[in-house]
């Protein structure tokens, strides 16, 4: 049962409190000075992403853009080599054991640009190796060249039109061409033959910028202001022997031109 104070009861009592000292009122609910205090509630987590972050994408190479820059201060054949041994741009390179730069003497009047490098031409680093090359010697021994010859008119200069083998002796492909063919065309101003020849869909491609060698075989074309003769290569023969017909049509063609200039009256 509930007991009411009145005014005075309450104001006695309240007087009576102020002489004992009471200072500040309290409130009706008691207050447990030990309790510890509750943590506030932490903020809710942002919900995670169940999707992945879009990576970042790296700025795409221009690799014949890369290869032209790679070539601007080559000055000498060596540095041509020296260039491409550097160049991290071709895949082709980290699947070949070798790489097939040139051969032949350096000077001389006609320069062969040769087709993708073989399997033997990998093994030895050197172009036109094993049947291909046996047979690429016999064709140019027929008509008085060689790469062994040191003598100006009688000996050849031979790169290929890429350095570098592709993987089971696949055909190159348009890009592999394109990012190699600053270094080609650089070597061919470099070397400075009188003639050129080229052997091979490869070759025509990174120098014409055609292909179709049944077509362009034996009409002349100009390469870098230097007469240009496209002929089938020793593997195309090998593969369709026929074409021997069409070949040394074209060696005679090469062997005309020379005997030309040897006759040519000098002024």
């Amino acid at each position: 049962m509930e007991t009411h104070l009145d005014y005075w009861e309450a104001h006695a009592l309240l007087e009576w409190q102020v002489e004992l000292g009471v200072s500040e009122a309290i409130g009706e609910t008691p207050v447990n000075r030990y309790e510890i205090p509750k943590e506030a509630p932490k903020p809710a987590a942002a919900p995670v992403s169940s999707q992945p972050p879009t990576p970042v994408k790296a700025p795409e190479i221009d690799a014949t853009d890369e290869a032209q820059k790679a070539v601007a201060s080559c000055v000498s054949i060596e540095d041509i080599k020296t260039a491409l041994l550097g160049f991290e741009h071709c895949d082709l390179r980290r699947g070949a054991r070798n790489l097939v730069f040139q051969d032949g003497s350096l000077g001389a009047r006609v320069m062969v640009v040769g087709d993708a490098p073989s399997r033997e031409d990998d093994i030895e680093g050197k172009p036109f190796m094993g049947p291909a090359g046996a047979l690429f010697d016999k064709m140019f021994d027929a008509i008085g060249l060689s790469r062994t010859a040191t003598n100006p008119a009688q000996a050849l200069y031979i790169t290929k039109a890429l350095p570098w083998r592709p993987p089971e002796n696949r055909d190159p492909t348009a890009r592999e061409i394109a990012m190699l063919k600053p270094f080609l065309l650089r070597h061919i101003e470099l070397a400075n033959p009188d003639f050129i020849v080229l052997m091979g869909n490869p070759a025509c491609a990174a120098t014409l910028g055609r292909t179709g060698i049944t077509r362009l075989r034996g009409n002349w074309q100009t390469v870098l202001g230097k007469p240009a003769l496209p002929m089938m290569s020793p593997r195309d023969i090998l593969r369709t022997p026929l074409a021997k017909r069409d070949a040394w049509a074209d060696l005679l063609d090469l062997q005309a031109r020379l005997r030309k200039v040897d006759t040519a009256p000098h002024s």
